[in-house]
């Protein structure tokens, strides 16, 4: 017995040394290998281009390096756009009641700063401790229960002030009328009113100067009563009958090509570029008139196996024309934000055809063709590249 207790312990001890070597060994491994890239600030940049129209969805703010946020921001800059479109979670930011960590926001926010850029902001993602406590209610991170407004509306005040003059367009929420964007609750026009309601003053009296985006809708033809989501043109009316128009400053909208081309007809039993004209003419309805329109999703996709996608060729044409088509019939536009710059990592599906930028920031020749345009160079014969060194 006392031999077989000798010999255990000299395994766990034999053991032990092994793992202090392994120990030891890591952290020499870890001193050769190179530092990650560093992201300081430079020399703060002024965005060049000619049209102020451009405007592009980033999605930065599940990056893990911040050496990629300023890559991206830099290209963004450089293809001539002088807007963002970015993602803050409230979830994030506000983990605890009262406590809350800026710094992904803090990130984000100085680098966009420093290339020049505007940011509209897009609020959403509830807390664990916001959500319902009712253990036998199920819930998700979309779900915002109503006893939960003014937590939500103290949050995205505080956003307001921390960042005022950077980021001064906030978008409340993302797609209500989608049944997975509402928590998986039946869609809620009035619900979503009185959302807006109670964000309206705290925001504006955190920064005088904030512009409140209503949430864009997704483009659907979901009936009444479907448990997937409601079609947005019904969404929308529901929306201004329930006297949301009072409550917010600008509506944000996503528009997508889907398969047809940018100047192809709407009608309210299709979805293509155009259709942000019905909403529009719905805005006129509620003498909303003067109240811009952001297009903060839009786009086409080039997936050589996705049935809403069009050729590579088609995508570049489709978009470029898209920008033209808004520049010469829709006065009422503000910008026209692409879907999307870059993914942080292949989503290894369809979704990846929709970026401009590869993940490891290759630019794709949609980029090209946008910044062409946005740099006054689209009446060239061929997409611009740039000359060494620029």
């Amino acid at each position: 017995m006392l031999h077989l207790l000798h010999r255990a312990s000299l395994i766990i001890r034999s053991c032990w040394l092994w793992a202090i070597r392994a120990y030891f060994l890591w952290q020499i491994v870890l001193l050769l290998l190179p530092a990650p890239p560093r992201a300081p600030l430079g020399v703060p940049q002024v965005v060049q281009t000619h049209k102020p129209l451009v405007c592009v969805h980033t999605r930065l703010i599940d990056e893990v390096y911040e050496w990629k946020i300023q890559r991206s921001l830099v290209m963004t800059r450089e293809m001539g756009a002088d807007t963002i479109v970015e993602f803050f979670p409230w979830a994030y930011a506000e983990p605890t009641p009262g406590q809350y960590d800026w710094v992904s926001f803090d990130r984000i926010i100085r680098h966009a700063r420093n290339q020049g850029l505007h940011v509209i902001a897009r609020m959403g993602l509830v807390p664990a401790w916001a959500r319902e406590n009712d253990e036998q209610v199920q819930t998700t991170l979309n779900t915002l229960p109503e006893e939960s407004f003014g937590e939500f509306a103290d949050f995205v005040a505080t956003f307001a002030a921390r960042y005022a003059g950077v980021v001064d367009h906030i978008i409340i929420w993302n797609e209500p009328n989608l049944a997975f964007e509402w928590g998986y609750q039946q869609v809620d026009p009035a619900g979503y009113a009185r959302l807006l309601e109670a964000v309206y003053a705290p925001v504006h009296a955190a920064n005088p100067q904030v512009v409140i985006l209503a949430a864009p809708l997704a483009p659907t033809l979901e009936p009444p009563g479907s448990p997937h989501g409601l079609n947005d043109l019904l969404y929308l009316e529901a929306l201004y009958q329930a006297g949301a128009g009072d409550y917010f400053d600008a509506l944000a909208v996503h528009t997508y090509g889907f398969t047809e081309s940018a100047e192809a007809d709407p009608a309210p039993d299709q979805l293509n570029f155009r259709r942000a004209e019905l909403l529009h003419e719905i805005m006129l309805r509620y003498d909303d008139a003067d109240t811009p329109v952001y297009i903060t999703e839009s786009g086409w996709n080039d997936h050589p196996r996705w049935t809403k996608a069009v050729r590579p060729s088609q995508r570049v044409a489709y978009t470029i024309g898209a920008f033209q088509w808004a520049e010469q019939h829709w006065p009422w536009l503000d910008k026209l934000c692409v879907w999307a710059l870059r993914y942080p990592a292949a989503t290894r599906s369809y979704p990846d055809n929709f970026t401009l930028i590869t993940p490891d920031f290759q630019p794709k020749p949609i980029y090209f063709a946008i910044q062409s345009y946005a740099l006054g160079r689209e009446g060239s014969d061929s997409l611009w590249l740039p000359a060494p060194g620029e």
